[in-house]
Order: structure tokens, then C-alpha cells, then sequence
């Protein structure tokens, strides 16, 4: 009687276990089905557009522009294209979401990294192909994403290469971390509690603040 019931134990643990294993093997087949993904085309320096139809944009950077609803590419806008176009197209990329998963185009809003670990946003920062993009929600990797632009400022690299620029104010807002031209009418709007001053683009973007739309056309014009 007592090895009848072990064995019907045994039965019941064996079942168990299969189901168990069984559920964990195909949990992480979904979540490796979903974070992984191929590139089919990449836009610029910032963006890009998988096989099954997405577009994603990377989150905590901006590149600059290319040509585009006519107006002039930026300096570096076709080397950060052609630098992100060599990292991602034909190679297998992990997408990690933050807080906030789609932009007001409907994009993807990740952080893309590569199979060797290599973290593609700080990546673009490191090699001066991108400046820091300070956005609520989505701030997980936002010290390390601003660490990273500032050592290749340091080292004066990409973008920040040859730079130089003459003095003026700039306005930034400690809430939002953009910062405007003190004769732009948003700067006028930003509280006093929030208004923090710069005489170059190049003191606020290293305190990681971004240029705003509208008065500011360009990092150094």
C-alpha cells in the first residue's frame, strides 16, 4: 500500500514538474519572441523600421537632422544615419521599453542593444553622433545616457568636434531640461522656480539640457 502511494507521488511530481518546466520554456520563448527583432530600414541617426512594419526611436537621444520637408541636413546628420545604419541593419537588436512605449507618431520608444551587450543609445552618445534627450517618463537609463555624452564632449568628438560658438543667453527650465534663447517668447513662460541660465549652448547641453523648438534652428546657429 505504502509504494502504491509513491509511486502515484511520484506520477503527480513528475506531472507537475513537466507542466512547470514546460510553462517557463514557453514564457521565455514569447518574451524572446517579443524584445528581439530585425532591422529593415534605418531612417537617420535616431530611427528606424523593422520587418514586421515598426518604427522605433530610440529613447534619451536625438540626432541631428538630415535632409528633410525642405530644409537642410544638419552637420553629422548622414554620419549619424550611416553609423546607425552599420550597428543595426542585418543584425539582430533587443528592444528594452520604458515607461512610455510610443511617441506621438506612433513610434516605438526603446533602448536598443546588440547580442555582445553593446547599449546602442549611450553608443550613439559615446561616439558624438547624438546629444542627450532629457524626456519624462522614460528616465531609466538617464545618468548613464547623459555620462555618455559628456565624454565625448570631453573628448571632443562628432558633433562636438572644433566647437565653437559665441555668447548669449540662453533660458533653460529645470523641469522640461530644454533651454531657449533669453528673446524667445517660451522662455518667458517658464516659471522663476524652474529658470536656470547659460551664456553658451555648450554649458547647457553639458548640464543636460536640449535645445528647444522654435528660436533655436540648430546646436550652434
Amino acid at each position: 500500500m505504502f509504494n502504491v502511494g509513491r509511486s502515484m507521488f511520484n506520477v503527480q511530481l513528475f506531472i507537475f514538474l513537466w507542466f512547470f518546466f514546460l510553462i517557463i520554456f514557453a514564457t521565455a520563448k514569447d518574451i524572446s519572441a517579443e524584445n528581439w527583432y530585425a532591422v529593415k530600414y534605418v531612417n537617420d541617426g535616431d530611427t528606424f523600421v523593422l520587418t514586421n512594419g515598426k518604427r522605433v526611436r530610440y529613447i534619451g537621444i536625438n540626432s541631428p537632422e538630415i535632409d528633410h520637408d525642405h530644409q537642410r541636413a544638419q552637420p553629422y546628420g548622414y554620419a549619424a544615419r550611416r553609423y546607425n545604419k552599420k550597428m543595426v541593419l542585418d543584425r539582430k537588436i533587443r528592444l528594452e521599453f520604458d515607461q512610455e512605449r510610443h511617441d506621438r507618431y506612433g513610434r516605438w520608444l526603446a533602448y536598443i542593444f546588440l547580442p555582445n551587450g553593446i547599449f546602442l543609445n549611450e553608443d550613439m552618445l559615446q561616439m558624438g553622433y547624438a546629444y542627450f534627450l532629457f524626456k519624462k517618463p522614460n528616465l531609466k537609463y538617464h545618468q548613464r545616457l547623459l555620462k555618455a555624452q559628456l565624454e565625448a564632449m570631453n573628448a571632443g568628438r562628432g558633433i562636438w568636434s572644433n566647437w565653437d560658438e559665441p555668447k548669449r543667453r540662453y533660458i533653460g527650465n529645470q523641469n522640461s531640461r530644454r533651454f531657449h534663447l533669453d528673446s524667445c517668447s517660451s522662455a518667458a513662460k517658464i516659471k522663476r522656480k524652474n529658470r536656470v541660465q547659460y551664456s553658451t549652448k555648450w554649458e547647457a547641453f553639458k548640464a543636460g539640457y536640449a535645445p528647444a523648438g522654435g528660436c533655436i534652428k540648430g546646436m550652434r546657429d
